[in-house]
């Protein structure tokens, strides 16, 4: 419990760090700054994961910061954080490196934003059913189901 409590005080302190542009030029303070993100998040916090998968996904250096990005945004999708699944969305009809796009996988993570209450899901569902994508056929029932959510 202990251990908790220091991990959930020091989690606070780097992100309100996090907002101080000198803090993330000292590349000491930004590795502490990290440890303690990645120690939250490892800890099943789900904003945290959402917090730092975004870091790692935007601005992590390398392939394997991304995927460990994507693995966190996934985790905080799965647990309720609109934002995380809107992201993965997105990721999801992009494509990768190893896979290609997915509008069904998409569609599935922005139906899981919408519910969240994020504001762009229901839109980008209106979208992509209108026009069909990779692997999602266009249903314009369910585009005007969901555009009667996004009003």
């Amino acid at each position: 419990m202990l251990f908790r409590l220091k991990a959930r005080v020091s989690y606070t302190v780097a992100r309100k760090l996090f907002h101080r542009p000198w803090c993330m030029r000292q590349p000491r303070l930004w590795r502490w700054m990290e440890g303690q993100f990645a120690r939250m998040a490892n800890l099943g916090d789900t904003r945290a994961q959402s917090f730092y998968g975004h870091i790692l996904a935007f601005r992590g250096q390398g392939l394997g910061a991304r995927e460990e990005g994507v693995r966190l945004l996934r985790l905080a999708a799965l647990g309720g954080d609109g934002k995380a699944a809107y992201q993965l969305g997105v990721f999801s009809l992009a494509g990768t490196t190893v896979r290609g796009p997915d509008a069904a996988e998409a569609a599935r993570w922005w139906a899981l934003a919408a519910k969240g209450g994020h504001p762009l899901a229901s839109l980008k569902l209106v979208e992509l059913y209108r026009q069909g994508g990779p692997g999602l056929l266009a249903d314009p029932a369910l585009a005007k189901h969901y555009a009667l959510g996004a009003q």
